[in-house]
């Protein structure tokens, strides 16, 4: 934990020195409406370099250069989740890093590094919001409940139609939705009871599994959006456990059965 926490926290330095050069990072299009800045790619070196000092023989899954290496150990790492907000000077983005140990999770960090907020779960000793302790929300239904959502874009753009009808379903059902930007960030705050639920498609592993260990240790739960354990990676589904089975119920009309995954 010691380490991983480091290793956000450089990285987040890292992130904050670049935004007031934002009209000089140098930008790539890695499909429509998917960008990677300089800035990314930086930050994630520095965050496996961190670790690598320390645990050499680990193995790395990371957004930008991809798996690296093999064994027990593997670190699951997003850099800055929420690039096209960082990019446009939104300021809502993340570091999200998670150790996973024969594929169970063991470690998770999540650092905002505008508010400075470390969020941080150890398996079996609970969720932290700066070392105090935080619990998933207590509502016991979608009556004034805050959802948090994302909307699907490049190949999950074809399940526009299936996602405006949950959206809708939504809506209509809770107090609101807010759709921030960072997955990362929107998993933390289920956890910290900030938001109630959240849902989105097509997320991948460096997007959910700090914040999978994050909600588990904070007494909610994640899952698939067909109601099965969550894997990393794919369409999820989240909450307080009332919630979590409720929004289940609410959007399960809606969801094609491959999206049931």
């Amino acid at each position: 934990m010691n380490i991983a926490v480091r290793a956000a926290r450089r990285a987040g330095d890292l992130i904050v020195r670049a935004i007031p050069r934002l009209d000089a990072v140098q930008v790539e299009t890695k499909g429509r409406n998917d960008f990677v800045s300089e800035v990314d790619r930086m930050a994630e070196q520095e965050i496996i370099a961190t670790i690598r000092r320390l645990y050499p023989d680990h193995a790395f899954l990371a957004e930008e250069s991809g798996q690296s290496g093999d064994g027990e150990y593997l670190w699951i790492i997003d850099p800055l989740d929420g690039t096209t907000n960082f990019l446009h000077g939104f300021p809502v983005f993340s570091v999200s890093i998670a150790l996973q140990r024969r594929g169970r999770l063991e470690q998770a960090v999540v650092y905002d590094p505008l508010r400075q907020e470390l969020f941080t779960a150890s398996r079996g000793d609970g969720a932290q919001l700066d070392g105090k302790r935080i619990r998933a929300s207590k509502l016991r239904g979608l009556e004034g409940a805050l959802i948090g959502t994302g909307f699907p874009y490049r190949e999950n753009a074809r399940w526009m139609e299936p996602y405006m009808d949950m959206l809708k379903a939504v809506m209509t059902n809770t107090a609101g939705i807010r759709r921030p930007g960072s997955a990362a960030l929107d998993l933390a705050y289920v956890a910290a009871g900030r938001i109630d639920g959240f849902w989105e498609l097509g997320l991948k592993p460096w997007d959910t599994a700090a914040g999978t260990l994050l909600i588990q240790e904070a007494g909610g739960r994640i899952g698939t959006l067909g109601g099965d354990e969550y894997r990393q990676g794919g369409n999820v589904i989240a909450g307080n456990p009332k919630v979590y089975e409720a929004l289940l119920a609410l959007l399960a009309p809606y969801i094609p059965q491959e999206l049931q995954d």
